[in-house]
């Protein structure tokens, strides 16, 4: 019952300036982002490759207000490519986009987060590697989804996220399982109403594996955002049932959670995609975290304690 709670924090300015001023935030915010800057993050990067691991990088920073903020966005996006394009990793190593950063709520921000990520979008396709958007509170889905089939017409290999606790994504499911898509699916972690999403951690596991059925029988290319040992097992076996090969299909999971079980699945022949965020603006990503799973909030807390 905590998630709601915090995820509602994540909105306060009181609470972030609270968070922000501990002592001990620093030291666990990095355990779940790793660096400020592109120079922080490219020993990251190349660490976590050179052990059979493929990335997806998160800039972080949500709380878009004016153009130009959004247009920094982009530049901060366009700057990691730039980076990249020396390590030669190809689609090892893609990027993460939430439209919010690229000024989607702002005024006509379907428009401009389409004109900041298309740039991005472009860039990556000029290195070998792709572009996922990530999706946020499902007020902004439509939108999402209409920018990503827009940037699919040009760059195909554009994927995008849906979230298995909102009533709408088994029917999104069966429009995206189509050949040539890439859908990450995970569990969803934005506080939303009963109206439009399941609220019991029960409903919202079956809801996950009804929709990876769908995805895994269909002719795209899943992603299995959890870290949840039941769901990761159900996935092998419905890829399985499905006849998809190790490279048909591969799961995801954060940088900081369950590391050895990163290492583990790669070893076993399976790809292995670590979400690995950087950046300042480090508040409204970190609060999540901690709202999708009791053990995270508890690592912080002890360590809020011992430090304090």
């Amino acid at each position: 019952m905590l998630g709601p709670v915090i995820l509602a924090a994540s909105r306060s300015d009181r609470m972030r300036r609270l968070i922000s001023a501990a002592p001990v935030t620093k030291q666990v915010v990095d355990r779940f982002i790793p660096g400020e800057s592109v120079d922080d993050i490219v020993p990251i990067v190349e660490e976590l490759t050179g052990r059979g691991l493929e990335l997806t990088m998160d800039v972080v920073g949500e709380d878009i207000t004016t153009p130009e903020q959004a247009a920094a966005a982009r530049d901060a996006y366009l700057a990691l490519v730039d980076r990249l394009r020396g390590l030669g990793l190809g689609e090892r190593v893609e990027m993460s986009v939430k439209l919010s950063m690229f000024g989607q709520a702002l005024e006509g921000g379907h428009e401009l987060a389409l004109a900041n990520v298309r740039p991005v979008v472009e860039a990556a396709a000029a290195i070998g590697t792709t572009v996922t958007l990530d999706a946020e509170d499902h007020t902004t889905l439509d939108s999402m989804f209409a920018i990503h089939e827009e940037l699919r017409r040009d760059f195909p290999q554009t994927g995008c996220v849906i979230q298995a606790y909102l009533f709408r994504t088994e029917a999104d499911a069966r429009r995206l399982a189509e050949a040539g898509s890439r859908v990450r699916l995970v569990k969803g972690a934005y506080k939303e109403p009963a109206e439009v999403a399941y609220q019991q951690k029960h409903e919202i596991d079956k809801a996950y594996v009804r929709i990876l059925r769908t995805l895994m029988e269909g002719e795209g290319y899943p992603m299995v955002g959890s870290h949840d040992p039941r769901l990761i097992s159900i996935a092998q076996e419905l890829a399985r049932r499905a006849g998809r090969k190790p490279d048909e299909y591969e799961f995801q999971m954060l940088y900081g959670i369950r590391g050895d079980e990163h290492l583990r699945l790669a070893a076993e022949g399976h790809r292995m995609r670590v979400y690995t965020a950087y950046g300042t603006d480090w508040y409204g990503y970190f609060m999540r975290r901690l709202a999708e799973k009791p053990a995270n909030l508890r690592f912080f807390v002890r360590s809020m304690i011992s430090k304090g």
